[in-house]
């Protein structure tokens, strides 16, 4: 599997106190980079990669879920919080 390092000359900007940089639409459309990514210190240097989405997909949380083998009947207790007789449309 061939390497394709590929360089770019970027300048620093400022932001408020701190500096950022500008990442080209084309990269950001490439590597499918949105809101945020991962800064990982290396012995080459700094790298910057996509953030894994932490959120689960609707089978992944159903075999979550699934596997937790929790009891219900607790829930029932809300079903008598005293609230049944309360006219909420108004």
């Amino acid at each position: 599997m061939k390497n394709h390092e590929h360089t770019i000359d970027i300048k620093l900007v400022p932001i408020g106190n701190s500096k950022g940089i500008r990442i080209q639409k084309a990269l950001l459309q490439k590597y499918d980079l949105t809101s945020s990514l991962l800064l990982e210190e290396t012995d080459r240097g700094l790298l910057l990669r996509k953030k894994k989405e932490d959120k689960l997909s609707f089978e992944e949380t159903y075999k979550a879920m699934a596997s937790e083998n929790e009891e219900w009947q607790d829930l029932n207790v809300t079903l008598l919080d005293g609230l049944e007789g309360e006219d909420f449309d108004n």
